[in-house]
């Protein structure tokens, strides 16, 4: 898996892939609604995606194109390259990398892009002599099933804001989640119980 073509950060996520043993990639980008989307493909299929990108209908995307300018592409960031941790346990891996998403008619990163609308503001403030700090604060609900394994809407403890257990029936669930996290490159600072 080696190519001049490639940034020494795209080769080394390359070597990865095969040190990992990863056997297929999701690649991401958001809507203009900030929903996650994604394209998964073979692992093998990576140096491409790094020199030609991954093509795809930019029209059935909320708010991207209309029909007649429905060619886009992705272009995966290789610095967002992330092993999937709770996927590592199988037989093989499968890692996410997070994608800009490109105008296939100007060869330009598309305007309409959130990713590049977030790049652009942090330059202008860059230019102002701002530092932006942002982080996402993540709120769920854990519900409990039914007999056939379905999600009700029945929540599976009634705790408030920071409660312990046992009104807190979910910490190793947050435990989890922050593993799996830190596993992939992110800074946890807290995990509590929060109220509806």
């Amino acid at each position: 898996m080696t190519s001049g073509n490639l940034t020494d950060t795209e080769q080394a996520v390359l070597d990865e892939i095969e040190e990992q043993d990863v056997d297929f990639l999701r690649l991401q980008f958001t809507d203009i609604l900030g929903t996650v989307k994604n394209v998964s493909m073979p692992a093998r299929q990576a140096e491409k995606a790094f020199t030609e990108g991954i093509y795809f209908d930019g029209s059935s995307i909320e708010g991207f194109v209309r029909i007649q300018e429905s060619d886009m592409r992705l272009k995966p960031d290789p610095d967002t390259f992330a092993v999937l941790p709770w996927r590592q346990k199988e037989e093989s891996a499968a890692a996410r990398m997070i994608c800009d998403v490109y105008d296939t008619s100007t060869g330009e990163p598309f305007e309409g892009d959130p990713r590049r609308v977030l790049k652009n503001a942090l330059d202008r403030a860059e230019e102002m002599g701002y530092k932006v700090n942002a982080a996402p604060e993540p709120e769920f609900f854990l519900f409990e099933e039914d007999e056939d394994g379905r999600a009700t809407t029945k929540t599976n403890d009634a705790g408030g804001y920071f409660d312990l257990a046992p009104k807190d029936l979910a910490s190793d669930v947050r435990r989890d989640i922050i593993y799996g996290l830190e596993e992939m490159g992110f800074e946890v600072e807290a995990s509590h119980h929060e109220v509806a």
